[in-house]
């Protein structure tokens, strides 16, 4: 997976453009190593920022927090 990532940021177009890919790419694999699943992360904390998540709680979002904050929601879900 890393050397197809690699490999696609060559074409990228831009020097920004790979530095983005890079990220997301970074982003999307950090996701997967803490079991979380990346499409629904990247769409809740999207959402969340555009409805003016505050600054300073952004720690809350990242992959390794937001997994362990959304598995308890879940759970709740399921036994309600």
């Amino acid at each position: 997976m890393t050397v197809l990532n690699r490999k696609n940021a060559l074409f990228a177009g831009h020097d920004e453009g790979a530095e983005n890919w890079a990220c997301i790419a970074s982003l999307i694999e950090t996701c997967k190593l803490n079991g979380v699943e990346p499409q629904a992360y990247l769409a809740d904390v999207l959402t969340r920022l555009v409805n003016l998540w505050p600054a300073a709680r952004l720690d809350e979002l990242m992959p390794w927090a937001w997994g362990s904050s959304n598995r308890v929601a879940v759970r709740e879900q399921v036994a309600a």
